[in-house]
């Protein structure tokens, strides 16, 4: 077990630049199935095929979630759904054909076939979670993610049946974290990581096997620690820190255990992603005293060695605390598409929007 010390941070090569292709309003990215690209409009869940940067985009209509009245009132509106967190925060597509999603107070799961999501998990606890993490055998695994102020004990949840049935795969004890940000399959070693917070020895990267019988603390200790995204690469695993206590950092920690730091980070980060041999970072706009910028920022590394800022966004006037932290929220699942796609939220002039650009070669 190792902590985490802040880097050295070298000096920043000439910038790269992206080339927008496309833009929809109103749309949040969700996950990526090869080159088709799930994404939400409040509680209805659509697909389209991203066959090359030129070619037409074409939505299609895949399922939806039966709200509460209520939420089918407050989704109708950008504020609304901001203020109360509505529609779809995360998406699994297995390749057995069915779809798990995450929603306020819920998991719901998409039979093959059907036009309607159901209900097979309601949260007590939290709202929801930010990420499923699937491994080949179609096991879904997440992470119970709440206030939890008394520090009691917390469940990592899994269905082996496709999203019928959720059991507890893994509790951690009482006074041990505060909740779990996100699980990651790392197809590399077979393995999870498990991203948890958020204060002292409960910020840890965990590597556990797919049964949870094997259970490592790998990193510990400290905020540099306190992760929310992690990207598996063949060469390792990449992570960016999310705390507003200190300044946020990209690191990598190699196969062999050793770590890395590569660059600083302008603030917290919680979405990232892989596309090709391409990680992607994104900031979220939370002022704090260490981190006081107001733009939210995507950086990008290509092969492991090459750190940007690639594009910035500026933080809207409406309250962080009512209306969202600013942010670009990148999708989950394998992408082949060769394309980067994220939704900015927050953010002014691109609320809610989805963008899709090409990567220099």
């Amino acid at each position: 077990m190792a902590t985490v010390a802040p880097p050295f941070i070298a000096s920043q090569p000439e910038t790269l630049k992206l080339s927008q292709v496309a833009a929809f309003a109103r749309l949040r990215v969700l996950a990526w199935d090869g080159d088709v690209l799930y994404a939400s409009r409040g509680y209805e869940l659509l697909r389209a095929r991203i066959a090359s940067p030129s070619a037409q985009i074409h939505w299609e209509y895949v399922a939806a979630v039966r709200p509460p009245f209520w939420r089918i009132v407050t989704s109708s509106s950008l504020l609304g759904t901001r203020l109360f967190r509505d529609g779809f925060h995360a998406l699994a597509v297995l390749d057995s054909g069915e779809s798990i999603g995450a929603i306020p107070r819920g998991i719901v799961t998409l039979s093959r076939g059907d036009k309607r999501f159901r209900v097979t998990h309601r949260i007590s606890r939290g709202t929801r979670p930010l990420h499923f993490a699937v491994t080949p055998r179609n096991h879904v695994f997440w992470g119970e993610y709440f206030d939890n102020p008394q520090r009691g004990e917390v469940h990592i949840y899994v269905s082996t049946d496709r999203g019928d049935r959720w059991d507890t795969a893994y509790t951690f004890p009482r006074r041990s974290i505060r909740h779990v940000h996100n699980i990651v399959y790392d197809e590399w070693e077979d393995c999870l990581w498990v991203l948890t917070g958020d204060n002292g020895s409960e910020c840890r990267i965990i590597r556990a096997s797919c049964d949870f019988r094997e259970v490592e603390v790998v990193l510990s200790g400290n905020q540099q620690a306190r992760a929310a995204t992690a990207i598996p690469m063949q060469d390792g695993l990449y992570f960016s820190s999310d705390t507003p206590f200190e300044r946020n950092h990209i690191y990598h920690l190699d196969r062999r255990g050793k770590l890395t730091p590569l660059s600083e980070l302008s603030s917290s980060s919680i979405y990232g992603c892989r596309v090709g041999n391409w990680v992607f970072f994104s900031t979220m706009v939370e002022p704090s005293s260490v981190n006081p910028d107001r733009k939210v920022r995507v950086y990008g590394i290509e092969n492991g060695v090459r750190f940007e800022e690639l594009l910035r966004w500026e933080k809207d006037y409406w309250s962080m605390k009512l209306f969202q932290y600013g942010n670009a929220v990148f999708p989950d699942g394998h992408n082949s598409s060769g394309l980067l796609a994220l939704t900015t939220v927050a953010v002014s002039g691109a609320d809610c929007e989805t963008t899709l650009w090409q990567i220099p070669q």
